[in-house]
């Protein structure tokens, strides 16, 4: 009898799900070609806001991830859990872009801004998502550590990296799944002139161009989740479970 995760992999590994595949990744780009056309725009601008757009979110996503691991791993046990966690709890339901005026008349309309309101945004569901995988530790797991005399950075690599990516994973694609939508609202707010908030600003008199730019936009979010996040998520249950 065959599993379901082995039936998952087979159906990973075949004819079909490469022509989906590769169905994600030629639709979304003949979209952007379309759709240059039907808003008189070159296809070079229309690329570059999205590159650019998607660079900032790449960015404020990295540092969210790896800021985002390392306080999960500090503080989700012990004396300093419970100071800490009630903490960002309240810091998680603050509303980020109440602050963001205050931020562009201190800071001015620059990336930093963008990408750090994008951190924001961002490092929460990852923070608390790798909380979650870290507090279903079993004592057993511990005691394996232990006696393997696993510590320092092999403790972290061998032990609790493989524990936590799954969290990592769940909490990326929530985030990113935000990321995406503060994205464009907060270039508008920022007022940067590149990018996909100034694309959908310029053509916001335009209904039907700016329709079929958030119908690009989600085909674009959908593709990417499709192609790399729950590969990576398949992946990452399938390592914890070695």
């Amino acid at each position: 009898m065959i599993s379901r995760r082995t039936k998952r992999a087979k159906i990973y590994q075949s004819r079909t799900h490469i022509l989906v595949t590769l169905l994600f990744i030629v639709v979304p780009f003949l979209f952007l070609l379309v759709f240059s056309r039907l808003a008189h725009i070159t296809t070079g601008k229309l690329f570059s806001d999205l590159f650019i757009s998607a660079g900032r979110l790449a960015a404020a996503y990295g540092l969210a991830a790896i800021i985002g691991w390392l306080s999960a791993v500090l503080f989700y046990h012990g004396k300093r859990a419970v100071i800490a966690l009630p903490i960002f709890d309240v810091l998680q339901s603050f509303p980020t872009f109440a602050a963001l005026p205050m931020a562009v008349f201190l800071w001015g309309h620059s990336n930093f801004v963008v990408i750090f309101f994008l951190i924001i945004t961002v490092i929460w569901p990852i923070f608390f998502s790798i909380i979650s995988s870290l507090k279903l530790i079993k004592r057993d797991w511990q005691e394996v550590a232990e006696i393997a005399g696993l510590s320092g950075f092999n403790y972290l690599k061998i032990f609790l990296l493989p524990i936590t990516m799954p969290g990592l994973i769940t909490g990326s694609i929530i985030g990113l799944g935000e990321g995406w939508e503060a994205l464009v609202a907060t270039e508008i707010i920022t007022g940067v002139k590149s990018g996909l908030g100034g694309f959908f600003e310029t053509f916001s008199r335009n209904i039907p161009i700016t329709a079929l730019g958030i119908f690009g936009f989600l085909i674009f979010i959908f593709s990417v989740n499709k192609l790399i996040w729950l590969p990576l998520l398949e992946w990452s249950h399938h390592k914890m479970e070695e």
